[in-house]
């Protein structure tokens, strides 16, 4: 069966445009709920060995030192604590406090602190990883996609290739900014790693597809250039879904049955995948016709 993907490239592009419109709307009015690797502070994870104290305990004797934190549960017995930077004195007495009310033995299994200056270079790190990257991809695809210049000039599919990738983004930038205004979730480096990792899978899934086309078009060079395009999404569909469905499998393990620490990093991935895998079919694709359309008028 032959589905008409691109006899309903308006339907998908529709969707895909109020998806990213509602994104962009979710990142300027909240933005990202940054955490300590971008704003600098401190983190520290506590292990129970009885009774764990209760969130609003922990923070009740932060905030008798003057330091307001985010309180994150792990697990049956950890607490995760992300406050303001904290000095090695200060550290020390609050651990000092908390031991002193607790019931159970408390052990600190991790302190991590970053200074402002290295939080805020490693915003600029992040940013310039995404750009490079992208062009990376850009230039790539022109390369491979160079004798295929025929209807469509091989550095368009690179193009189309990053709109795909930027929906994806900002489909993953824009839940994040949700998750992080109603549910307290935090962007840190693990965050960069999960974005640039999507960026990978997202252009494969894309060149996947442009490459079923490149063969088409070089086999079949009369043909209508809707219908060749059609084709190869027919041809890779299959592909596509069983090679998202199988990390999908992987990824929702990790999630569910992993430690919360990894909770954001997997969520992003899970995101990023569905949508890497939607756009590659309906947003690439369908471009690349509309492209070779207006290219024709």
């Amino acid at each position: 069966m032959n589905i008409p993907f691109i006899k309903y490239s308006k339907i998908w592009l529709s969707i895909s445009s109020i998806v990213v419109i509602v994104s962009l709307i979710f990142l300027m009015i909240w933005g990202l709920k940054l955490g300590i690797d971008f704003t600098g502070g401190s983190l520290v994870e506590l292990h129970f060995s009885d009774s764990r104290l209760a969130k609003e305990e922990v923070e009740n004797i932060f905030l008798e030192h003057e330091f307001k934190v985010s309180i994150q549960n792990s697990g049956e017995q950890d607490l995760i604590v992300r406050t303001s930077f904290l000095d090695e004195n200060k550290h020390q007495e609050i651990l000092g406090s908390l031991r002193e009310v607790a019931a159970s033995e408390i052990i600190e299994t991790r302190f991590e602190t970053i200074g402002p200056s290295i939080s805020q270079q490693l915003r600029k790190k992040a940013f310039w990883a995404i750009i490079l990257v992208s062009l990376g991809i850009v230039s790539y695809i022109a390369h491979a996609f160079k004798k295929v210049s025929r209807p469509v000039a091989s550095w368009k599919y690179g193009l189309l290739a990053i709109v795909a990738l930027i929906h994806d983004l900002l489909v993953v930038v824009g839940i994040f900014a949700l998750l992080g205004r109603f549910a307290g979730v935090e962007v840190n480096i693990p965050f960069v790693v999960a974005l640039l990792t999507v960026l990978g899978y997202s252009v494969n899934d894309t060149i996947v597809v442009f490459d079923r086309i490149r063969e088409n078009l070089l086999r079949n060079k009369e043909d209508n250039f809707g219908d060749l395009v059609n084709n190869g999404l027919n041809q890779t569909l299959w592909r596509s879904v069983n090679t998202s469905c199988t990390t999908l499998v992987v990824l929702l393990a990790l999630f569910f049955f992993g430690g919360a620490t990894i909770h954001s990093f997997v969520l992003a991935l899970i995101i990023g995948v569905v949508s890497g895998a939607y756009s590659s079919i309906f947003i690439a694709s369908p471009l690349l016709v509309i492209v070779e359309k207006w290219q024709r008028r």
